[in-house]
């Protein structure tokens, strides 16, 4: 059994010796990677995971061995499932990712901090590698390619009354958790805390039921069901100008999540009332598919959106 950790560095440098090396794009991918710029970047979406990430909890994953696991996936085309096996069996891959000889974060676990990585970061971080790269000649930056691969997205099927569900849904969940906060400090009626989920998933039922038998029908139900979109923003915003003076990292997660989601909702509204009570047709890169995932964008067969790492 080893002991300490020189004893490990030992056992590994000798197993190494067994092994073949990295292979050079691999062995490229390693020193921009070691680049602080890069680190810090991907640090700081993923603290965002929940308000006291980096605070409390118990030790998280390493964000050089997400990010470099997550290179490795988009690599060799991996799913996370696979990534996380070809690393595990592989003692230049867990070297490559700085696992060594701890356990190999499983694939839900590395799905769940990928999709903390926003887009924008994402783009920061190509512009990052490509200066990088320039400057260790692995390339001469006189051309760039980028990939156009596509995903599904993982979204449910996009109709704006589900759009609009899910909006009345985020927002009261919200509001209940901000009236627990807020108690009756700030002077507000418990009307503009109500809980409007039902209300907008049983005219959403029967926007679904009446769609094939009666547009008439269907567009009085999209009515109510705005209405009450509506109706929830209007809390909503009440509700984060009240919060306005709370300094608390509580107060900021809340106040970060209706400043989100109402400028989606917002959308939404905009779109509905365009394509149903104006009878436009909406161009579908003016649309948005999904509250959760705003950068999805529509094809012919299906939902997607840009590739990320």
């Amino acid at each position: 059994m080893l002991r300490d950790q020189h004893e490990v560095d030992e056992f590994f440098i000798g197993i190494q010796s067994l092994t073949s090396e990295m292979e050079p794009e691999l062995a490229q991918i390693d020193t921009i990677l070691d680049d602080e710029v890069i680190i810090q970047m991907i640090k700081s979406d993923l603290s965002k995971r929940h308000p006291r990430t980096m605070e409390t909890g118990r030790p998280s994953t390493p964000v050089e061995v997400i990010l470099r696991m997550l290179v490795v996936k988009r690599l060799f085309a991996f799913s996370y499932e696979k990534t996380e096996r070809h690393v595990r069996d592989s003692l230049v891959l867990r070297r490559f990712c700085r696992v060594y000889f701890e356990d190999v974060p499983d694939d839900t676990t590395l799905m769940r901090w990928a999709n903390q990585i926003a887009p924008e970061t994402l783009e920061v971080l190509n512009a990052r590698v490509t200066e990088i790269a320039t400057e260790l000649k692995v390339t001469r930056g006189r051309k760039l390619r980028t990939d156009g691969t596509v995903v599904e997205s993982n979204i449910h099927y996009p109709t704006d009354s589900s759009l609009l569900n899910d909006g009345v849904r985020v927002i009261s969940r919200t509001l209940k958790r901000a009236q627990k906060m807020l108690g009756d400090a700030v002077g507000l009626a418990k009307e503009v805390f109500r809980d409007r989920t039902r209300s907008a998933k049983r005219a959403a039922r029967k926007i679904a039921n009446t769609a094939r038998q009666s547009g008439k029908a269907a567009k009085q139900s999209y009515r109510r069901l705005v209405k009450t979109a509506q109706a929830s923003l209007r809390q909503a915003q009440q509700v984060r100008d009240a919060m306005a003076a709370q300094a608390d990292q509580a107060g900021d997660a809340l106040r970060e999540t209706l400043d989100t989601f109402i400028p989606r909702i917002q959308q939404v509204i905009e779109q509905t009332q365009r394509r149903v009570f104006e009878g436009e047709k909406v161009p579908a890169e003016e649309k948005l598919v999904s509250l959760f995932k705003p950068h999805t964008s529509l094809s012919r067969k299906m939902c997607i959106f840009p590739s990320v790492i």
